[in-house]
C-alpha cells in the first residue's frame, strides 16, 4: 500500500496491523500524535530537571527508583543515572531462549508497542516511536525468541530484544550489547543491521526504557495474527463443509433458516445461510427450502448436520476476540502511565498500575485456541466419514476407485495426520491463563501467561488450516467420485464446490504435478502443502465467493 498510516489520527484496527506487519505498509506519526506525547514527555523532562538541580524528588516508578520488588531500595538522583538506568534494563531483559518468532509477528509487535506509546501516557519522545517506524519502513526485524514473556509486566523479555537493537549506551556503543536483526534477508548484530538500513540507535531518556519494554505487544501480536487467520479460517471451513455436505449427498433440511432463527443466535444463522448459499444449486442435497427430503428419515451425522451450531459459536467467539485485540492494540499498557494534564490536586502525575497485566488478551487467545480447536474437531469427523465406506453412503473406501482393492490407500493416511493434528490442538488449547507462577520476590505474584496463550493460538491455526486443507482435498476427490457414480457432469454440483474444485485442479505443488483426481498411490505431502497454502491464503474462500458473487 502507498498511502501512509499515521498513527495517532484514528485507532489503529487489526487490518490495519496486518497491512504493516504482513503487506509493508508504511506508518507516520501524526502532529495529533506528537502532542499528546509532548504533554507526558514535558512532566519527565521536568522531573528530572529537578532531580539535576538537587531538589528533593518524589520516588517515581522507573525514573528515579529500580525495578519490581527493588523499586523501594534506593533512590537515584540524577537524569544521567535515569538514562543509564533505561539502557541497563534493557540489557538485563533480553534474555529469551527458543526458536526466532517469525519476522510479520514481530512487525506486528512493533506496530502495537508504537500504537500504545502515541497514547501519550507513556512520558516517551517522539524519537523512540520515529526509530521503531523506520526500522519497520526499511526491513528491519529484530530477532526475538519465543520464550520468556509472563505476559505481565507485560512482554518484558520479547521487547527487550527489540529495544536493545534500537537504542545505544550513553557511554558507548559496543556491538555485542547491540542484539541481533533480520536485514536483507541476513542475521546480523543490531548494530550492523541498523548501520546497513541507515538508522541512527538512541540513547533512552528516563522511563523510555520501561516504556518499551512493559507491555502487552507481543502478545497481543501473537493473538491478533492467529484472529486474522482463524477469520479466515472459520469461513474456508463453510466451503470445506458444504462441499463434504454435497459429496454425502446430504439434507438440506438442517440449514433450513427458520430452524435457526428458532434457536435465535446470531452466528448459527449466518453460518447457515452461508452453507444455503455454498449449497445453492446442487442436484445431490436431498430437500430444504421448499422441498421435501426423499429419502427418509432426512437426518445426517452431526458433523454435517450441526455444522452452524458448531462454527456459528466459533463465528460469535472470534467476534468478541476481535473486540478485545482491537482495544487492547491501542491500549496504554506500560507502568507508570504519566497523566500531565490530569489528575487535579496532586503534584505527582505518575500513577503506578497494572495495565501491563495481559489477561485480556491472555482469555483472548484462550478462547480462540478452543474455537479453532473445534473447527477442527468436526472437519476431521467428515473426513473420516468420507473415507468410510459403510458411512459415505456408497463411495469407495478411502476415496480411491483402485482396480484391484487394496493395492492403494488412497486418502488412509490424510485422516490419520488430520486425527494427529487435532490431537495436538486438545493439548494445546488448555488455557494458559488458568496459570500463574509468582516472580520477583513476589512483588509480581499472579501473572497471565498471555505469551504462552498467543504463541498456542497460532500453532493451533496453523494445524487446523491443514486440517481444513485435508477436507477440500479429500471432499474434491469424493465429488468428482459421486459424479462419476450417479454419471452426472460437473453441473450438477453448486457453483461454490465447482469453482473451488477448478482451483484445486489448477494448482500446481512443489513436485511440478498438478493436483489431479487421485486415480492410484502418489506421494501426498506436496498436495497436502498446496491445499494447506490455499486455505491460508484465502484462496479457497475466494474463488468460493466469486462464485456466488
Amino acid at each position: 500500500m502507498t498511502q501512509i498510516l499515521e498513527l495517532g489520527a484514528r485507532p489503529v484496527g487489526l487490518d490495519d496491523v496486518l497491512a504493516v506487519a504482513r503487506g509493508g505498509r508504511k506508518l507516520g506519526l501524526s502532529e495529533a500524535a506528537r502532542s499528546a506525547m509532548r504533554v507526558s514527555e514535558d512532566w519527565v523532562a521536568g522531573f528530572s530537571a529537578r532531580m539535576d538541580s538537587g531538589e528533593q524528588t518524589e520516588a517515581v516508578y522507573s525514573i528515579n527508583t529500580g525495578f519490581g520488588s527493588l523499586s523501594g531500595r534506593q533512590a537515584f538522583t540524577s537524569s544521567a543515572q535515569a538514562r543509564d538506568l533505561s539502557r541497563r534494563l534493557v540489557i538485563s531483559n533480553a534474555a529469551g531462549v527458543g526458536q526466532p518468532f517469525d519476522t510479520e509477528l514481530v512487525r506486528a509487535a512493533m506496530v502495537i508497542r508504537a500504537a500504545s506509546l502515541t497514547r501519550g501516557y507513556s512520558a516517551v519522545r517522539a524519537e523512540v516511536v520515529e526509530t521503531i517506524l523506520a526500522m519497520l519502513d526499511r526491513g528491519v526485524t529484530p530477532w526475538v525468541p519465543e520464550y520468556g514473556s509472563l505476559g505481565a509486566s507485560g512482554d518484558l523479555i520479547p521487547l527487550a530484544h527489540v529495544a536493545i537493537v534500537m537504542s545505544r549506551d550513553e557511554a558507548g556503543d559496543a556491538e555485542i550489547d547491540s542484539g541481533q536483526a533480520y536485514f536483507g534477508g541476513q542475521l546480523m548484530s543490531g548494530m550492523a543491521a541498523m548501520k546497513a538500513a541507515g538508522i541512527e540507535r538512541i540513547v533512552l531518556g528516563p522511563k523510555e526504557g520501561l516504556a518499551l519494554l512493559n507491555g502487552t505487544s507481543f502478545s497481543t501480536a501473537q493473538t491478533a495474527l492467529a484472529l486474522a487467520d482463524a477469520e479466515t479460517l472459520v469461513a474456508t471451513a463453510e466451503v470445506a463443509a458444504a462441499m463434504s455436505i454435497e459429496a454425502l449427498m446430504g439434507f438440506g433440511d438442517a440449514f433450513i433458516p427458520e430452524l435457526h432463527q428458532a434457536r435465535g443466535h446470531a452466528g448459527q444463522i449466518e453460518c447457515a445461510a452461508n452453507l444455503r448459499a455454498l449449497l445453492e444449486g446442487s442436484k445431490l442435497i436431498d430437500g430444504g427450502i421448499g422441498r421435501d427430503p426423499v429419502r427418509q428419515p432426512p437426518q445426517d451425522a452431526y458433523s454435517l448436520r450441526c455444522v452452524p451450531q458448531v462454527l456459528g459459536p466459533v463465528r460469535d467467539t472470534l467476534k468478541f476476540i476481535r473486540g478485545i485485540v482491537e482495544t487492547e492494540i491501542n491500549a496504554a499498557t506500560d507502568n507508570p502511565l504519566i497523566f500531565a494534564d490530569r489528575l487535579p490536586g496532586r503534584s505527582l502525575k505518575a500513577i503506578s498500575g497494572g495495565n501491563f497485566h495481559a489477561e485480556y488478551v491472555a482469555f483472548a487467545a484462550d478462547f480462540l485456541s478452543i474455537v479453532v480447536t473445534e473447527i477442527g474437531n468436526i472437519s476431521e469427523r467428515r473426513l473420516f466419514r468420507l473415507n468410510d465406506g459403510t458411512l459415505n453412503r456408497g463411495l469407495p473406501d478411502m476415496l480411491v476407485a483402485s482396480d484391484h482393492v487394496g493395492m492403494d490407500c488412497g486418502y488412509m493416511l490424510p485422516q490419520y495426520l488430520a486425527a494427529a493434528l487435532v490431537s495436538d490442538c486438545k493439548t494445546l488449547a488448555h488455557p494458559d491463563s488458568v496459570d500463574s507462577i509468582p516472580t520477583c520476590s513476589n512483588q509480581e505474584d499472579h501473572v497471565s501467561m498471555a505469551n504462552n496463550a498467543g504463541r498456542h493460538a497460532r500453532q493451533i491455526v496453523r494445524n487446523i488450516q491443514n486440517v481444513v486443507g485435508i477436507e477440500v482435498l479429500m471432499a474434491a476427490q469424493a465429488l468428482e467420485l459421486r459424479l462419476a457414480e450417479r454419471k452426472m457432469g460437473r453441473d450438477a454440483l453448486s457453483a461454490s464446490s465447482r469453482a473451488v474444485l477448478a482451483v484445486l485442479r489448477e494448482t500446481k505443488t512443489t513436485d511440478g504435478r498438478k493436483v489431479d483426481h487421485l486415480t492410484h498411490d502418489v506421494v501426498l505431502y506436496p498436495r497436502l502443502h498446496a491445499a494447506t497454502d490455499l486455505v491460508h491464503s484465502g484462496a479457497v474462500l475466494a474463488a468460493a465467493r466469486a462464485a456466488l458473487g
